[in-house]
């Protein structure tokens, strides 16, 4: 579905990416791994439109990305949930939600698309009320991947959703990612968490230095090797 070659991008005279080159196959989990400042966050900006390439091409479904701004991802089937979870913090939350659902071909599906949030994510219905600056890191977070799916999306890009959550929170959000990639979803996963991405995925990247050092389905990675590179032993 989504298949990167060549890839070159990074802020000004600064380049973080080299050469990158991936596949995430449709209906398929790929998860790209790796410390702080490997680049997978830059990566996911260039896929979006948010950084410019230098050299190389980004294409999705065999039609070439390169140059197409950011807004218009959305319209072809593209949602990502940010690192940081990014909530509008003084909209409730089911505004928040109606929010990723603001493109015209959407909002006829608002109501059903909103009924189905709360079935996945049971605290958000009890929420919907309230600002989302006033919900716990947890719930923020799965406000942020709901909004994400409130368009449907083709492919799903979920950055660092664990980030600094409880133990008890990171389960509930990785069964849900689970439950996602088995209805079929496509999703890229970026995750520092190598145990529960590899345990969920069908595709592993590993990042290094804007490079990528490891590329292999994931029933055929050992965890134990892919810490010694993971960190450089």
């Amino acid at each position: 579905m989504l298949e990167l070659t060549g890839v070159r991008a990074g802020y000004g005279a600064i380049n973080v990416l080299w050469d990158v080159s991936l596949t995430a196959a449709a209906g398929q989990l790929t998860a790209i791994i790796g410390p702080n400042g490997a680049g997978k966050t830059t990566l996911l900006r260039a896929i979006m439109g948010l950084l410019p390439l230098d050299a190389g091409q980004v294409a999705l479904d065999g039609q070439p990305l390169r140059g197409a701004p950011a807004w218009r991802m959305a319209e072809l089937g593209v949602a990502m949930v940010p690192e940081g979870r990014m909530v509008f913090r003084d909209m409730s939350v089911e505004e928040n939600l109606i929010m990723g659902a603001f493109l015209p071909a959407h909002r006829p599906h608002v109501k059903a698309r909103l009924e189905q949030a709360y079935a996945t994510f049971p605290r958000l219905r009890e929420r919907r009320r309230q600002a989302a600056g006033a919900l716990s890191g947890g719930e923020a977070q799965m406000l942020a991947l709901a909004r994400g799916l409130m368009s449907e999306p083709r492919l799903l890009i979920v950055d660092e959703p664990s980030l600094g959550l409880a133990p008890l929170v990171v389960n509930e959000l990785f069964d849900i990612l689970a439950s996602l990639k088995a209805a079929g979803r496509t999703i890229i996963l970026v995750e520092q968490n190598t145990e529960r991405a590899l345990a969920i995925a069908d595709h592993v990247y590993l990042m290094q230095s804007g490079k990528v050092a490891l590329s292999r389905p994931a029933r055929e990675v050992d965890l134990e090797r892919l810490h010694d590179l993971y960190f450089a032993r």
